[in-house]
């Protein structure tokens, strides 16, 4: 499959997520019960709900997204990436402009596909559960309902790496190491964007934080196609703050 993937074609993505508040005590009482039934299922006997809240972010149903990150290949030999952030406190305006911006880039591009670390699992249905949730249609790539395996146009680095291993994990942190590649949790790891967001309020560091997640993933998928890497003077962020 790598072997027809046209690089210029791939969308890399990841996104930064936060609990839907920040104490569990400030959702409304249902969403309280809700989550304390939620979190049962992985909390320790000793831990209350409120103590494993910031945990939240990682489901759909408790949390909500941040910012999302983007970028392309708009140059090859060597690699000209473009990088490109979407963000705002209104999740709904977020993921409006985003799906405004994927779009255009599938219009663009007969063999668009995206592509993120553990994309799979996470960053794609993510996406598509708050876009429902927010009233708005889901783009169709990232629609799965009713498509066979080899429609769906979604690449995973993590998943990639696997080689059919299902019972294997590997961090982007650990992959970018072990392929000699920046690491981009240089400053922050997705442990502490809640923390950055609520309490620092500090959004442009979760925004510079996802941005290196997403030429991490592009470097990976480089080294898996055997093409040359980007250059750190051909990286190009046009995001505005």
């Amino acid at each position: 499959m790598l072997g027809n993937v046209k690089i210029e074609d791939v969308l890399f993505l990841d996104i930064e997520t936060v609990p839907q508040a920040p104490s569990m005590m400030e959702l409304d009482e249902s969403m309280q019960v809700l989550w304390d039934k939620k979190s049962k299922l992985f909390r320790l006997p000793e831990q209350s709900a409120g103590d494993v809240y910031e945990r939240a972010g990682i489901y759909a149903e408790f949390g909500r997204i941040i910012c999302i990150s983007v970028g392309f290949i708009r140059e090859k030999n060597p690699s000209r990436f473009r990088l490109k952030s979407f963000y705002n406190d209104d999740e709904k305006a977020l993921l409006t402009e985003f799906s405004g911006m994927l779009s255009k880039f599938c219009l663009t591009r007969k063999e668009a596909l995206l592509c993120a670390h553990n994309g799979r699992e996470f960053d794609f249905p993510y996406i598509a559960r708050r876009m429902i949730i927010n009233s708005i249609i889901i783009p169709e790539i990232l629609d799965n309902a009713g498509k066979k395996p080899w429609e769906v146009k979604h690449l995973d680095t993590m998943e990639l790496w696997k080689f059919g291993d299902y019972k294997n994990y590997t961090s982007l942190d650990l992959l970018t190491s072990i392929l000699g590649i920046p690491s981009p949790k240089d400053d922050i790891d997705g442990s502490m964007v809640s923390r950055v967001f609520y309490e620092e309020k500090d959004l442009k560091r979760i925004i510079r934080y996802c941005e290196k997640d997403v030429l991490a993933i592009a470097r990976i998928l480089l080294r898996f196609i055997n093409l040359p890497a980007i250059p750190d003077d051909r990286i190009e962020s046009v995001t505005i703050f």
